[in-house]
């Protein structure tokens, strides 16, 4: 399974810079953003995927879209690998406006208000990871899979079936706790790359705090 991070997003912009909460509620790509999307759809032609999963938040949709596109795949919502909602960014957009915008896509399974309070916990936040994986787990179109998703919930979201992780975004990787091995390169072209392996053990330690969401 590919677990891609969304593009660059408005909140990103501003937050990366000034480490101070914007106040932008489900903001969308930048135009940075955008390409980014387009880059990783270019270098993901030859997985030759089958599905692709999405997180109901704006800038993930944004991303799953263009990708889509490119790729040749329907999106399908997936909540369970929405972000850790800690910031004004993780306040999503209703499930009626959503379908308004995204017509073609399915959100028949979200609830009108499908995101939590800010301060999601910890151990709300790893036991709808855990239920990810253990859906996925059993399914046989594992490695045909692309999960679009955020940097707070790709942590739990990963298994020992050893997923390989790419961050749209051209941001750098921080030094990873020691229960991961990660080896990352920065693309010439602009996405960080990343493959991984992780711990067999379903938990996953946080990620660092104030990392670009």
């Amino acid at each position: 399974m590919i677990l891609l991070r969304h593009g660059q997003s408005e909140f990103n912009v501003v937050y990366s810079r000034t480490r101070v909460d914007p106040g932008i509620p489900d903001p969308r790509l930048t135009e940075d953003g955008r390409h980014q999307a387009a880059d990783a759809a270019a270098r993901l032609e030859h997985h030759r995927l089958e599905r692709l999963i999405c997180s109901p938040y704006t800038r993930a949709l944004e991303t799953a879209t263009i990708v889509g596109a490119a790729l040749g795949l329907a999106v399908e919502i997936e909540p369970l690998v929405r972000e850790h909602c800690l910031f004004h960014c993780d306040i999503g957009s209703p499930r009626s406006a959503l379908e308004s915008r995204w017509p073609a896509v399915d959100f028949a399974m979200l609830e009108e208000r499908w995101w939590p309070e800010l301060d999601e916990s910890e151990e709300t936040l790893a036991a709808r990871g855990q239920d990810f994986r253990r859906r996925m787990a059993g399914r046989s179109d594992w490695e045909r899979t692309a999960v679009i998703t955020h940097w707070g919930s790709s942590g739990r979201s990963r298994a020992s079936r050893y997923p390989t992780a790419i961050s749209c975004a051209s941001i750098p990787i921080p030094a990873p706790p020691s229960i991961w091995r990660r080896q990352a390169f920065r693309d010439s072209q602009g996405p960080v790359f990343a493959k991984a392996q992780f711990s067999s053990e379903l938990r996953c330690a946080r990620p660092l705090k104030g990392f670009p969401r």
